[in-house]
Order: C-alpha cells, then sequence, then structure tokens
C-alpha cells in the first residue's frame, strides 16, 4: 500500500463545526469576551492556544487560556452521544481504503474529542492511523499534522491526498507539500478553500464519493498503475 488518504475531521467528516463554534462563544462570553460567531468561526479548526491568538489576539492575558479551553472542552463534551457524521463520510472511507488507500485522521481534536469523533463516523474498519493535537508540538496550518501522518502511513507528499474543510487545512497540506481537497460543508468558501492551496472542491463527502473517480484521488492512482 503506496498510498495515503488523509482526512481532517471536524466539518469534513464530521458536522460539528458550529458545535465548537457555539462552544467558544459560550465559553469566551463567560469570561467577558464579546467575540461574534462568524469570527468564532473563521477560527475553526485551529488548535486552541492558535485560536484565541487569532481571536484575542498574542498580547492578551494567558493565564485564562486553560480556563477557557476547559470551558468550550465540557460544553463540547456535553454532545459527544450525538456528534453527527456528514453523509457518507464512512462509505468514503471504506471506498477508499478497499481501492487500496491508506486512510488516515489527521485533527485538531484531542484524543478524547477523537475518540467521540470515531465513534460518530462508525468507520474504524477503514481507519489506519489516526493523528490528534496530542501527538504534535504544533497544530494547523503548520505542516507538523500532515507530516506526521505521512509518516504514520509510510508514504511521501506526492504519493498522499489531503481532505478538509478549512483553510488552516489547505495551508497545512500545502505546506507539506500534499495534495489539497476541499469540502464546503465546513462552511468556508470555495474561493477561500482555493486561495488557501485547494486544488478541488467539493460540496461534501458524499459529493467527493460521487466524483471520485474525477477527483485527484484517481489522478494519484493512475500514476500508480503507469509505474507498475
Amino acid at each position: 500500500m503506496d498510498r495515503a488518504a488523509l482526512f481532517d475531521v471536524d466539518g469534513t467528516l464530521t458536522d460539528t463545526n458550529y458545535l465548537h463554534v457555539v462552544a467558544w462563544w459560550e465559553a469566551l462570553r463567560q469570561a467577558g469576551h464579546e467575540v461574534p460567531m462568524h469570527a468564532i468561526h473563521r477560527a475553526i479548526g485551529l488548535p486552541g492556544e492558535d485560536l484565541l491568538d487569532h481571536l484575542l489576539g498574542g498580547d492578551r492575558d494567558r493565564a485564562e487560556d486553560d480556563r477557557l479551553s476547559g470551558t468550550h472542552d465540557a460544553l463540547y463534551a456535553t454532545c459527544f452521544d450525538r456528534l453527527p457524521a456528514l453523509a457518507s463520510a464512512g462509505d468514503l472511507l471504506r471506498t477508499l481504503a478497499g481501492s487500496g488507500w491508506r486512510v488516515v485522521l489527521v485533527t485538531s481534536a484531542n484524543d478524547r474529542e477523537l475518540a467521540a469523533l470515531r465513534r460518530a463516523i462508525d468507520a474504524d474498519d477503514a481507519i489506519a492511523e489516526t493523528s490528534s493535537s496530542d501527538d504534535v508540538e504544533e497544530g494547523k496550518p503548520a505542516p507538523e499534522p500532515v507530516r506526521h501522518a505521512l509518516r504514520l502511513a509510510d508514504v511521501p507528499p506526492e504519493r498522499a491526498v489531503f481532505v478538509g474543510d478549512t483553510v488552516w487545512d489547505m495551508k497545512a497540506a500545502t505546506r507539506a507539500r500534499v495534495t489539497a481537497v476541499g469540502l464546503l460543508c465546513g462552511g468556508i468558501p470555495r474561493a477561500d478553500l482555493e486561495n488557501a492551496g485547494a486544488t478541488a472542491v467539493y460540496r461534501d463527502p458524499a459529493d467527493l464519493l460521487a466524483h471520485l473517480d474525477d477527483t485527484p484521488f484517481a489522478s494519484l492512482s493512475s500514476t500508480r498503475g503507469r509505474a507498475s
């Protein structure tokens, strides 16, 4: 197996971005910060500390960071038993795994959140490896999470495709020299994903699955066929 299908999770395979928005909005509100939800939405996909840098500035009082993150985590955890997978997310992973792709999840979630997300997707039989925020020093848009996933999959960048829903996903993949595919189901506009490095954009996992033969996955598969 010499190809890797790398997937972000929140907003890409699960319909959870807006749950994070509300959880962060409430955590910030309780701490006296008035941050509009549209701004929080644009920051989803960043690790907690980077998200707070993005929303509150790097010169903020960092002494409250742990409390803010803890409040967000507690609020989000109340949804763990009902996190919604996006339509065809599991089918997409199984189709790729069945076609010889090594499927790796690459997420800014911590291990506890990732466990709940995996239950929602219900496709553990197709998932070869996972890379969470607990595994790396820097999160997206730094390339480290994608590079860690490549090491887990034991493939070079040119033998991988990364699927995500945020500009942070696209930037991380591009910086790791991996082909980036964007999905619109996280709520970020097509133009923003393309400007951040997406080579192709689809509505959601179901749309990607329906057009799989015309995606970068097919291009990489045909390249393998010619080489063999």
